[in-house]
């Protein structure tokens, strides 16, 4: 383990990562030397080396890290043996214990290997005998939907397979970087793998069971991570349990995957399962990974507790255990939501997360041994969990995590500390940079106004010519980029990351132009849980603006009953689909057909370059008194384009004679994220310009403020006039008190609209709208 200091200018240490073919053979041997310590040299400010975009290639096609910005000498690389040449391990023995310790000291317990470590890695392809493509039980065994050729035929590999392999390879590379008193404190692979079996040996210290859940309830950290895997190791279900759940929604999770434990965070998520334990049967013990206990209670252990439980363990135990796993058996759970009724546990294979992970990364030109990304999206999220987990281990990328203060603000300062290779934001995050660079702007003299909107719209016109496959830029693009985009990138973190990338929910044309504008295009991604994440990707490589992109290498998608535009629903086959849904054979028997096709539920078209365009949601579509169906979405983003001031939109109107509209104002959040009664300042701007002052939301709703309504009323009369039909033209619109968030129901986990949610909070002001 490394503990670096961070200098002067707060960014992380250098680390150069090292490129390198991986051998074919599924059939060898290893010997990996142990990393206890570390030394890495600090960045210093300085010069800027960045060679197509974030990777420098040599003749050889091999490809290295660009050292960070001014950064000392890099350990040297021999690139084509894989090895650092300067890499001088340390020899401070360490044991199990707290992250808030530097995690944990790693060698002086029996429970974790010896500095020299030989692996076996499974020669097999680990299938069990199955008769079905799906199951609802949870010891059951699956069909796999394996391609003839490509990608999709790669031979199938469990969890601990993929580990060891990239262990085996990378053992020595940064995998997860976490921040202790303001230093950042990094774990190698090997380190991980370590502490992995660690917590795996503890878990069946405690009595966990085959196939028996463990639910982990916090913000993302190496524990988590740890947590996770070191239960799958052991042969549980790994379960994340969003940390906005109400305790009953945590009893619902935790009893219907049969958990034995739970991990939490601090004693505010410790609260919350001590008020249903007598209602989870098959609970056994519950760890807390932040912080010292309040109180001391039976069964309840601190991480560093925990951690020693397992010391004493039999590693020859474990290790069987890790042999009998089969690579079409399940190995985690990802709940949904719970929008419409109680949350669905999608069980997914060790094969879905495996392959997904090769297929993602594969499809995005991913290189092992170089990526970085920052992990802080929900991890009980199955977005984050690709993204951050496993296709991180597949491709032995480093793994940073966030404050967990990140969506409140401290996002961009992690970003600009790490500068990622790759970034993953939903579209909330994105509209937040969006908005934050446009309130700064708008600060701006009006000759430096006019210059920023002469490169962004140079900006423009050079990333749809690189949409297009044109690789010319218009006159002045070179002298654009050097005085705004780079400083942009560089703002914001982004100036390493070679592709930003943005799913779970829609994002509007307006905000992707805007990045788009100075540089930054932003892939969409589009999937679900029972998809294992993807399904369709942009990337670098092939995109076009409002399109998700295009499947998986080895996945499908048909179109069920198109439409003569040829919208249908989107529906998914691959070793991606999820195994069903636990205990629930009359749900899954709706999301999988008989031949085993995914149904998503989704509208989506494709055009005729093969790329998927997401259209609505068949659940969503409003049908009017008239008959005529009518996607929300469209409409709601071209009010949010027409109205910036606008924050959140939700269309009405299902079996009515007309549409009509609930809208929230721009507002400021307090420390908990939650909507205040505040304008945002760029409302207050905006009342200042029609000649009202305003500072709450409040003030506009009670006082009914005509310049804004006007102003307002003026927005929706343009989007009406795009309106392909009077059907689609929206009657009447009202404002509600207060923003939607997560914390007040009317936001999923990933900011995804909540329609039923609205619809019922807001019922008197819908019939409001439609009262003779």
């Amino acid at each position: 383990m490394s503990v670096s200091r961070p200098g002067k200018t707060g960014e992380v240490p250098a680390y150069t990562g090292v490129g390198g073919n991986e051998s074919e053979s599924f059939v060898r041997t290893m010997k990996v030397d142990t990393v206890q310590e570390s030394g890495t040299s600090h960045m210093q400010n300085g010069g800027n080396a960045v060679i197509n975009g974030a990777l420098g290639h040599d003749d050889a096609g091999s490809e290295q890290r660009v050292g960070a910005k001014g950064s000392g000498a890099a350990p040297q690389v021999d690139v084509e043996n894989n090895l650092l040449l300067d890499f001088k391990p340390g020899s401070k023995k360490q044991e199990p214990g707290s992250c808030s310790e530097a995690l944990t000291k790693l060698s002086s317990s029996a429970a974790l290997k010896e500095p020299e470590q030989t692996f076996q890695l499974k020669p097999e392809v680990s299938l069990a005998p199955a008769e079905h493509l799906w199951s609802t039980v949870r010891e059951e065994p699956v069909k796999l939907r394996t391609a003839s050729s490509g990608v999709g035929s790669a031979p199938p590999m469990t969890v601990m397979q993929m580990f060891q392999e990239t262990v085996a390879n990378h053992g020595h590379l940064p995998a997860l970087v976490f921040k202790q008193e303001g230093q950042w404190v990094t774990l190698s692979y090997m380190e991980y793998y370590q502490q992995c079996r660690a917590a795996a040996k503890s878990f069946l210290k405690l009595g966990l069971e085959r196939y028996h859940g463990v639910g982990i309830l916090g913000f993302n950290s190496p524990e988590w991570f740890i947590a996770d895997i070191g239960c799958i190791m052991a042969g549980g279900l790994a379960v994340g349990i969003y940390t906005t759940n109400s305790p009953e929604a945590c009893q619902y999770v935790a009893d219907n995957c049969e958990a034995n434990i739970l991990v939490v965070e601090n004693h505010k998520q410790l609260v919350k399962i001590l008020k249903v334990k007598d209602q989870l049967p098959h609970l056994k013990a519950i760890v807390q990974y932040k912080d010292e206990l309040e109180q001391k209670l039976p069964n309840v252990y601190t991480w560093k507790e925990f951690m020693q439980l397992g010391v004493a363990e039999s590693d020859d135990a474990l290790d069987e255990i890790i042999h009998s796993q089969k690579a079409n058996e399940c190995c985690s759970l990802i709940y949904t939501s719970g929008t419409t009724g109680n949350p669905k546990g999608a069980m997914l294979s060790h094969d879905n997360i495996t392959w997904v992970s090769l297929a993602a990364g594969t499809m995005t030109a991913l290189t092992k041994g170089i990526e970085t990304v920052v992990s802080y999206l929900p991890l009980s999220h199955i977005a984050a969990q690709v993204n951050d987990m496993w296709v991180g281990m597949r491709f032995a990328a480093t793994t940073y995590f966030a404050d967990p203060d990140a969506l409140k603000g401290t996002l961009v300062n992690t970003l600009r500390e790490v500068r990622p290779s790759t970034f993953l934001g939903v579209p909330r995050v994105w509209e937040k940079m969006q908005e934050r660079m446009k309130s700064v702007g708008a600060k701006s003299s009006t000759l430096r106004k006019w210059f920023a909107d002469w490169a962004k719209a140079i900006g423009l016109q050079a990333s749809y010519n690189a949409m297009n496959g044109n690789p010319t830029v218009p006159w002045g693009h070179l002298l654009a980029n050097n005085l705004v985009f780079k400083r942009v990138r560089d703002a914001l973190g982004l100036d390493r990351c070679h592709s930003c990338f943005t799913g779970a929910a829609p994002i509007t044309k307006d905000t992707l132009e805007y990045f788009m504008s100075l540089g930054i295009p932003i892939y969409e991604l589009y999937g679900m849980s029972e998809s294992t994440g993807p399904h369709t990707i942009s990337w670098g490589g092939g995109f076009r603006i409002m399109s998700c992109g295009k499947e998986l290498p080895g996945a499908q998608s048909k179109l069920d009953k198109p439409d003569v535009d040829g919208t249908g629903e989107v529906c998914f086959w691959g070793r991606h689909v999820f195994m069903g849904y636990l205990n629930m054979p009359d749900k899954t028997a709706e999301a999988l057909d008989s031949d085993g096709w995914l149904h998503s539920g989704d509208l989506g078209r494709h055009d005729d370059d093969g790329f998927l365009y997401i259209t609505g949601r068949i659940k969503e579509l409003i049908i009017t008194a008239g008959g005529e169906n009518i996607p929300p979405v469209a409409i709601e983003d071209r009010v949010k384009e027409e109205l910036p001031i606008v924050s959140n939109v939700m269309l009405v109107g299902d079996k009515k004679k007309f549409l009509s509209m609930l809208l929230t104002l721009k507002c400021a959040v307090d420390e908990s994220g939650t909507p205040t009664d505040e304008l945002s300042p760029e409302m207050v701007d905006f009342c200042r310009c029609h000649g009202v002052v305003a500072t709450c939301i409040s003030d506009i709703t009670t006082l009914k403020e005509s310049a804004v309504h006007q102003a307002i009323q003026k927005g929706v009369d343009k989007v009406n006039a795009r309106a392909i039909s009077n059907a689609q033209k929206i009657q009447k619109w009202t404002i509600l008190p207060r923003d939607f968030s997560i914390s007040g129901g009317e936001l999923g986990p990933t900011m995804k609209l909540k329609r039923p949610v609205v619809h019922k909070m807001y019922k008197e002001e819908i019939d409001t709208f439609y009262r003779e």
